[in-house]
């Protein structure tokens, strides 16, 4: 059961899709390091500047990165927020999956199971 008085609705289906990928987290972890150019960001990975682009603009269009431009460049800013979002709704999951986890151990704890060769397991068996 989730807490009453909680917007339970999750952040923006963007956000979650921008973060599925491997790539966008990969650009995301690289940006919590500070501003990068477009061209410095595309350079670390094996993969196309247009590729790199798309990422790039998913990233945007979920407001996940910024970018500001200073003539032909264009250098990128992670905006955490979007995170932040995801972050405090996930924590109701945390803390009832952490709940629920405990019961489990305190149950399997109280309950241990035979193996197979535990030897009062084969004589109850036989």
């Amino acid at each position: 059961m989730l807490e009453q008085g909680i917007d339970a609705s999750p952040p923006d289906i963007p956000v979650f899709a921008a973060i599925a990928d491997p790539t966008r987290r990969e650009i995301l972890q690289r940006l919590a390091a500070g501003d990068m150019a477009a061209g410095n960001i595309a350079a670390a990975f094996p993969i196309s500047r247009p590729a790199v682009s798309k990422h790039l603009r998913i990233l945007r269009q979920a407001a996940l990165v910024e970018e500001e431009r200073h003539g032909r460049h264009r250098v990128y800013r992670l905006n955490a927020q979007p995170l932040r979002d995801v972050d405090h709704w996930l924590e109701r999951y945390r803390t009832f999956w952490e709940k629920n986890l405990a019961s489990l151990k305190r149950h399997v704890e109280a309950h241990p199971i035979k193996e197979e060769n535990d030897e009062s397991y084969r004589q109850n068996r036989g």
